[in-house]
């Protein structure tokens, strides 16, 4: 802040992204100490900053012992600011925030449930995330585009003439995306894919909420959905944070399955993953799994760089998937939003026994015996998810609730 006075700059409102620019506070309480009131100066500053809060995970929430920040702050955070950020021993910088914010939001409409549960003395309201459409569409797919549909690249909601486009063009553009993919991984990994295979893909970070060993609850099933309803290769991506033990823990037992899926399923572990991999993997996948454990996905966005390549998802209901659902139109939910059982194993494998109904009596007979059917669900997802979960519609929202609010 004061490098921004320094500058010459006045900001209007501040918009804090989590709880890590929370200290941002103090400073603005400084500036005001010709004022003396707490109220006022609390008002102030309210109409001065934005809070969005992007997790329900506890670790994604900063906090510090007390007396520690007592002594390594010294002075600079004023006792008032201290008593309301304080929650027992713990200093939280999430609820430093959400306190001196006169705006909050949360990810998406499922988050906003979530967080008002959290935070119960706060209005907090959502603005679901998006993701650069540019950015994310693989060139083939850009192409089509191009041809098709006016402004696209400016107005992602004209995304939504993608109905006018012939699904074969669609699946065309699509195949050669794949095959990009394909390319990649047994370049890389020697892993032996084939073009002609129905490839699901799973790539996120390594980390125990997502459970990316879902698909491996019954392994001896999924292979015998391979053999009986369609061939199924699979490729996964993802790293796990240096002090995550149980995301490293995670990886290990998916490179472990490898060698049990074979020779009836190819699965491959890309390693190195990075935005380049991302792109490749969110554009060539046939499938996009994801399974979080509700209610731990406050948004995800990995499915809306899928969507905008006309994959369709196969994920738990939560997050942005909730609003992006559509069943059987822009892809399959794994369960329903609530589930009533109580342990994490049962949920687990009521989670996994519907990951494998949808996958051998909807998602791979249509794939291999209506085609035409699979690529009407890629058109959709492009039509109805692409064209609004993208920063494009995202910021606009942004730019009305929180930038110009005060005037």
């Amino acid at each position: 802040m004061r490098v921004l006075h320094e500058l010459g700059h006045r900001p209007r409102i501040f918009h804090m992204n989590e709880g890590h620019a929370a200290f941002l506070i103090s400073e603005l309480y400084a500036s005001l100490n010709h004022i003396h009131s707490f109220d006022e100066k609390k008002s102030i500053i309210r109409s001065l900053c934005s809070f969005t809060t992007h997790t329900p995970v506890a670790a994604g929430h900063d906090s510090f012992n007390k007396y520690l920040l007592q002594a390594q702050a010294g002075n600079q955070i004023p006792d008032d600011i201290f008593n309301v950020a304080c929650e027992g021993e713990k200093f939280s910088m999430t609820r430093l925030a959400i306190v001196f914010s006169g705006y909050t939001n949360a990810v998406s409409r499922k988050h906003r449930d979530v967080s008002r549960a959290m935070f119960p003395d706060i209005p907090i309201d959502y603005i679901t995330n998006g993701i650069h459409t540019v950015t994310w569409t693989d060139q083939h797919i850009a192409s089509m585009f191009d041809k098709h549909i006016i402004d696209w690249r400016t107005n992602s909601l004209e995304l939504r003439n993608v109905h006018k486009i012939p699904l074969e063009e669609i699946t065309a553009a699509h195949q050669k995306a794949k095959q990009e993919l394909i390319d990649f991984v047994n370049t890389t990994m020697n892993a032996g894919l084939e073009y002609d295979i129905f490839t699901i893909v799973f790539a996120r970070r390594a980390t125990a909420y997502k459970r990316a060993d879902l698909l491996f609850r019954n392994i001896d099933r999924l292979k015998d959905i391979s053999r009986k309803y369609g061939r199924i290769q699979i490729i996964f991506a993802g790293k796990a944070h240096p002090r995550d033990t149980q995301g490293k823990e995670i990886i290990k037992h998916i490179c472990a399955t490898i060698e049990q899926l074979a020779p009836t399923i190819k699965m491959v572990f890309v390693e190195n993953y990075n935005m380049y991999i991302g792109h490749l993997l969110t554009a060539g996948a046939d499938l996009w799994l994801n399974t979080p454990k509700r209610p731990l996905e406050a948004s995800g966005t990995s499915g809306m760089k899928a969507a905008a390549n006309g994959v369709p998802s196969l994920s738990i209901p939560d997050g942005w998937w909730l609003e992006g659902l559509i069943e059987g139109v822009t892809g399959w939910a794994i369960g329903s939003e609530f589930t009533t059982s109580q342990s994490d194993q049962e949920i687990d494998d009521l989670d996994a026994n519907d990951l494998y109904y949808k996958l051998e009596k909807v998602i791979l007979p249509m794939y291999y015996a209506t085609p035409e059917d699979y690529a009407l669900v890629m058109r959709n997802v492009i039509a109805i998810n692409a064209s609004y979960f993208n920063t494009h519609r995202m910021v606009k929202q942004y730019l009305v609730r929180t930038y110009t609010r005060n005037n």
